[in-house]
């Protein structure tokens, strides 16, 4: 019987590795490995082998079984992969693959930060998530101040936090200049991009989530015109030579003399715009650096403040900043680079 086994070993590799079609390797299949197979009848047999060959022979059965099974399995790959090859034509153009890119945000985030980089400020990022006192009160906002109700910022309830006081999603990047200034000296002068979230009405140009780019220098004999001048230049560079800036007596909390800003660029001129307000500064507050244990005496500063998604609307042209949060790729592919 070791030779019916040899024999069928011979003529299923033979059968099985030649077979021309997956009906052809399907009727070898059936021939050798089958229920009724030839494998199956010998084994029935079994019983009729001396009891001294049986080891050698179930051996021998267990062996022709796995080779031929996997003759089976080799084969019908290479046969399933050649019908595969042969079902394509090859002269068919080609199916172009979509090219990513960057966030039309994104890019005006780059932007912003590397100008500001090109003129010596430091990355600085934070949490979302802030204690009540970094985001109000070192930045002397008094406690009856709009801003700290619930109706205009979101508060949070962390059970088991650490951290005493209320904890809040950030209403603006302002928190991290003040952590850094508490953990560093001056001088100093940074950039905090990043989310801000305040109890919006979502409309064309508010939204409960979006970005900002803040700024801060401290240093010794840091005035108004260093201000200035800073901003003159980054706008001309964001939004071209011919831009011009103007200062508007404001109120923030956390500067004094405060300002709102506007700019006026050709760009606004093609919408029948002259001015467009752009962004809030001012000099910082001595109540900051006394909040941070700075020596308001020695040290002066400015900060600034800016959103991303009305300068990109500005640069990009486009009219309602909620398409930036939509991710409808008919918008965005416009401004793939």
């Amino acid at each position: 019987m070791l030779s019916e086994l040899d024999q069928i070993l011979s003529s299923g590799e033979t059968a099985l590795s030649h077979a021309a079609s997956l009906q052809a390797l399907e009727d070898a299949r059936l021939l050798f490995l089958s229920k009724k197979g030839a494998l199956a009848s010998i084994t029935e047999r079994f019983k009729e082998v001396p009891k001294d060959q049986k080891p050698l022979f179930g051996k021998k059965l267990n062996e022709v079984k796995s080779r031929l099974e996997t003759l089976w399995e080799t084969r019908k790959g290479e046969l399933e992969d050649a019908a595969l090859e042969s079902s394509v034509d090859a002269t068919l153009p080609g199916r172009p693959v979509p090219r990513g890119s960057l966030h039309p945000l994104t890019q005006t985030l780059y932007r912003i930060t590397d100008i500001f980089a090109r003129m010596g400020f430091s990355l600085a990022e934070g949490p979302d998530i802030e204690t009540e006192f970094n985001n109000f009160d070192a930045l002397n906002t008094p406690s009856d101040h709009p801003a700290r109700n619930e109706k205009d910022t979101f508060f949070v309830d962390l059970p088991g936090h650490p951290t005493e006081g209320k904890l809040l999603l950030r209403s603006q990047t302002s928190p991290v200049q003040i952590r850094v200034m508490k953990n560093s000296k001056p001088p100093l002068r940074i950039i905090c991009p990043g989310r801000c979230y305040r109890r919006d009405e979502i409309d064309a140009t508010h939204a409960a989530s979006f970005h900002q780019v803040e700024g801060l220098v401290v240093s010794e004999g840091i005035g108004l015109a260093d201000l200035k001048g800073t901003l003159e230049f980054f706008f001309k560079e964001l939004l071209g030579d011919k831009t011009q800036i103007r200062f508007r007596p404001h109120f923030f909390p956390f500067t004094e003399p405060s300002f709102e800003v506007d700019v006026s660029t050709p760009l606004l001129a093609a919408k029948g715009k002259t001015w467009l307000e752009i962004m809030g500064c001012g000099m910082v507050d001595p109540a900051v650096f006394a909040a941070v244990g700075y020596d308001a005496e020695r040290y002066t500063g400015y900060a600034f403040g800016m959103g991303v998604e009305r300068l990109a609307m500005t640069l990009q042209g486009v009219p309602d900043l909620r398409h930036y949060e939509q991710n409808d790729l008919r918008f965005l592919s416009q401004f793939a680079g």
